[in-house]
């Protein structure tokens, strides 16, 4: 589950109180056609309080449920915080009619993007189901709402009070963790409800006690103190009925009383500085603000995004581009019920001068409150802005989605439609709204920190039924669009599913490259460049190309994996033509400037030193020498950078014969979903695309060879003083894609499943639910042409490392012996995987990517159609086998990171193997 601070950026669009900017005759109003989706609802109130959401969208068989209360982390006290977010985790452990995970049912019947977020003004819960399984998530949902506190036991607050405290250790262990901590503290007065983080202290939950907790339930979840949005599969009537059946009879709780706004606008400028154990120096200035539903929220919105969103924003340009100061910039208004915040930041480069870069911050941010922004920026920054939001609300659950929009306008501003007060003062913004906005917040009252490395309503007397949890009887049928295929002139094999629902194209082309096609002394080069495509063309400077793209509401998109290189396009369907256009020039046209080159590599070399700072991607740079020895195309870092050694000698030659060599039609497809037909998109293409051609030179082939295991474990231990927590490791490799079976890597998957690959699985139910020591521990099968990785890891509390490791041994040596895959596992698994695939191709980016990864493995659309059969068709025993087969504890790689003086002595007393120990870097 999710605390505020994981989704806060996404949080802070704000409203209108005030008339400022609202006339549109203007003389400098941005006058740009802007984008926009109307989103239709109904809504009811139950006779217990209970309000009810419903947006009817029939794309795809699948409801959004979604869940708000009116309750966060401001509804506690001094001595008593985080009880918003470790009861969010409670409301997972099991209810009084079903007192067992929540995930269960959910999983078998194939739910998807299910989580539960906390932050300083609500607590949610959600996710997308099947329409055959929305009576099961009702009542799942009601019974948690009406019947939990017998469910919740010392045991339960306990367990979670522990995998609590494991995901604050793991938030501050990571490079500027305890950033928003220390701002809480520092930009409200003490007692200020967001003076303290949401996650809380340690001495607090430590304190929490059954009595609490219970009371926390009682003042605050009552259905009166709720909302509930259900979008997609789903009529009013049949949401009417379903929503008095299972919440009806639930009683309704005590008022709430709300603290409407309290901004605490602060005076004169208070600095601090910390040491944190973070790869570059950070600039962070916090302004408090207007609070949510302002029309100032909105005009310090646009203000941010002109400072700092985006390649052509002015502290980009200045910082990153020009001066090379700083390897990223970022500004954003963290809007909130009762008070906003301007927070704008920069990470240093290495040598950087941090009080030069505030210097050039103040600069350009007193220029901008000065003149305003142009009216070409706000122009650009109005579309793309709402461009993105479009893209967003595609989908009707997760973040973002039509669901979470509604569900916040309904909690923030009882309207769920809120959103078109918000866009209706962005699009007609001037630049004197702007500047008058900045002038007001932004002048006085800066916070500074710095952070540099250290080495009346009645219920009905009958409800639902719950002796049992409603069963999904049947699931609705995957519905595909038509796929069509084509060859452009130059022999590009085309793939075109044509979905009409949003006005946008999207395609992506696929290349046989990835990170094992530039090996050795040029590891890391297929990611860089592949990025330097993004960086100009010989017709457009790499600013200019950001600024059409932003200015059409289009994206390009690159990168590279393990095997393969893709070059993708989001356009809008109005801008198609010129999209295309840009997409074939930076295809077929990179300048590759000296200086971008420099300036990417600069950036590459700090994400390099970044990398090596978290524990996670460390491990993920020093596994796979290990696990492949010095000379194959997958003994490179995992995250596709490469090395210093390497980076730093790229040459522009380089990447000409890279782009040469392995982006070519004969060596490529194409995969396209969205609004268009085939006959519009292949006209354009061969035109766009007349002359990409295929070299003289035969197809590149990569050097796969095949890697002997090890017959004993191999231990490594990497130092990280005074780390909070160890990160484990352990992996081994798995067969090849050609040497698998047929339904071999669906047998794989589901062995994974079980063992690691879930929330419910047996490694993270152990280490995280049973005992707490971790905030999630997980298992991976990768999917590799060559001999691919498996891997466990699970980043645990420092003083629980040693038997941490011994139950992860003691987990692989019972699932490949004494106590294999069940029936009943295997049943929850296969339900799971087959239940969610008629709602994964909701959203055009998943079908797009999931057809393209059905014919980078050598098949088509129909295996989409056939996957839940043939996982279905899989039996208990050969997922046994496969377990024995692929997991033996001989070839076990191990790599710890963690504080070597706390942890050696526990490590070496297991004798698992050889150990070796390694610096931090």
């Amino acid at each position: 589950m999710l605390s505020a601070l994981a989704v806060a950026v996404s949080l802070a669009l704000t409203g209108c109180n005030t008339t400022a900017g609202t006339n549109a005759a203007k003389a400098n109003v941005a006058a740009v056609a802007i984008p926009s989706v109307d989103i239709q609802y109904e809504t009811f109130t139950l006779d217990n309080g209970l309000t009810v959401v419903v947006h009817t969208d029939k794309k795809a068989p699948i409801v959004a449920v979604n869940v708000w209360y009116k309750v966060g982390s401001k509804h506690e006290r001094l001595g008593k915080t985080g009880f918003a977010h470790l009861f969010e985790h409670l409301m997972f452990n099991g209810s009084e009619n079903y007192n067992d995970e929540y995930f269960g049912p959910f999983e078998r019947a194939g739910a998807t993007e299910q989580n539960g977020t906390t932050n300083n003004d609500r607590t949610n819960y959600f996710q997308n189901v099947p329409t055959s399984a929305v009576d099961m998530a009702l009542w799942m949902e009601s019974d948690r709402m009406g019947h939990l506190l017998g469910a919740i036991t010392q045991d339960k607050l306990d367990e979670q009070r522990g995998v609590v405290q494991n995901e604050k250790r793991q938030g501050e262990s990571q490079p500027y963790g305890r950033m928003w901590t220390v701002m809480s503290e520092n930009t409200f007065p003490k007692g200020h409800p967001y003076s303290w983080s949401v996650i809380g202290s340690m001495e607090d939950l430590n304190a929490a006690s059954l009595d609490d907790v219970h009371q926390w339930f009682k003042d605050y979840y009552g259905p009166n103190n709720a909302v509930l949005v259900l979008a997609g599969d789903i009529d009013l009537a049949t949401a009417k009925q379903k929503a008095q059946q299972y919440f009806g009879d639930i009683k309704p709780g005590k008022p709430v009383d709300q603290i409407d706004a309290w901004v605490a606008k602060r005076t004169g400028t208070k600095r601090m500085s910390m040491q944190d154990r973070v790869p570059n120096p950070r600039l962070v200035k916090v302004w408090n603000t207007a609070e949510l539903g302002t029309a100032d929220g909105e005009y310090l919105s646009l203000l941010a995004d002109v400072l700092a969103g985006g390649k052509n924003s002015r502290l980009y340009q200045r910082l990153v581009y020009q001066e090379q100061k700083a390897s990223s910039v970022f500004a954003f208004n963290y809007s909130r019920v009762m008070a906003g915040q301007i927070i704008i930041g920069a990470d240093a480069l290495k040598d950087a001068d941090l009080a030069e870069i505030e210097a050039i911050v103040n600069e350009e941010l007193a220029r901008l409150i000065e003149e305003g922004p142009t009216v070409a920026e706000l122009n650009r920054i109005k579309f793309s802005n709402a461009a993105s939001w479009v893209k967003s609300v595609e989908g009707v659950g997760g973040f973002g989605g039509k669901s979470d929009v509604l569900a916040s306008g309904a909690v923030y501003h009882n309207d769920p439609v809120f959103y078109k007060k918000q866009q209706a003062i962005q699009n007609v913004a001037t630049v004197e709204d702007v500047k008058a906005a900045g002038k007001r917040w932004l002048t006085d009252g800066d916070f500074v920190l710095t952070i540099e490395p250290f080495a009346q309503l009645t219920n009905q007397d009958v409800g639902a039924d719950r002796s049992k949890v409603p069963a999904v009887e049947s699931l609705p049928k995957l519905v595909l669009p038509t796929v069509e295929k084509a060859t452009l002139a130059n022999g590009l094999e085309v793939i075109l599913a044509r979905r009409t629902d949003t006005p946008t194209v999207n395609l992506q082309l696929n290349f046989d490259a990835g990170f094992a096609s530039t090996v050795g002394a040029k590891a890391g080069l297929s990611d860089f460049a592949m990025g330097m495509l993004k960086e100009g063309t010989t017709s457009l400077s790499s600013l200019e190309l950001a600024a059409e793209l932003e200015n059409l509401g289009a994206g390009i998109y690159s990168g590279s994996n393990l095997d393969g290189s893709s070059l993708s396009l989001s356009a809008m369907k109005i801008n198609w033509q010129r999209s295309a256009q840009i997409f074939a020039d930076v295809l077929m046209n990179p300048a590759f400037n000296q200086a971008d080159m420099e300036r990417l590599r600069t950036l590459t070399l700090d994400g390099i030193n970044k990398e090596k700072a978290s524990p996670m991607s460390n491990a993920l740079r020093i596994l796979p020498p290990l696990l492949y020895g010095d000379n194959h195309a997958y003994s490179q870092p995992l995250t596709g950078s490469g090395s210093e050694e390497t980076v730093k000698n790229f040459s522009r030659e380089d990447l000409a014969d890279y782009t040469r060599t392995w982006l070519r039609p004969d060596n490529a497809r194409l995969v396209v979903v969205g609004d268009i037909t085939m006959a519009e998109l292949t006209t354009t293409l061969n035109k766009e695309l007349a002359a990409w051609q295929n070299p003289n030179t035969a197809k590149p082939q990569k050097q796969l060879a095949k890697v002997a295991l090890p017959s004993k474990p191999r231990v490594f231990v990497i130092d990280k003083p005074e780390s909070p927590q160890s990160l484990i490791v352990a992996g081994l490799l798995g067969p090849a894609r050609k040497d698998l079976a047929e339904g071999q890597d669906i047998k794989l998957d589901l062995m994974n499943t079980i063992i690691g690959g879930s929330f419910t699985s047996r490694i993270n139910m152990n280490l995280r639910e049973d005992k707490g020591w971790s905030y999630g521990a997980r298992s991976s099968m990768s999917k590799a042409e060559g001999q691919a990785p498996f891997f466990v890891y699970a980043p645990v509390q420092t003083d629980k490392t040693k038997e941490s490791i011994s139950e992860i041994i003691k987990e692989l040596k019972a699932y490949t012996g004494t106590n294999p895959a069940n029936a009943q596992e295997l049943e929850k698994v296969v339900s799971n995987k087959v239940a969610k695939v008629p709602g994964s191709y909701e959203k055009k980016w998943s079908l797009l990517s999931a057809l393209a990864n059905a014919y980078d493995k050598g098949r088509d659309e129909k295996y989409l159609e056939q996957y839940p059969t043939k996982v279905q068709q899989v039996s208990l025993a050969q997922v046994q086998q496969q377990a024995k087969d692929l997991i033996k504890e001989e070839q076990l790689t191990w790599v710890i990171v963690g504080d070597v003086a706390k942890i050696k002595a526990e490590i070496e007393s297991l004798n698992l193997g050889e150990i070796t120990y390694l610096p931090a870097n």
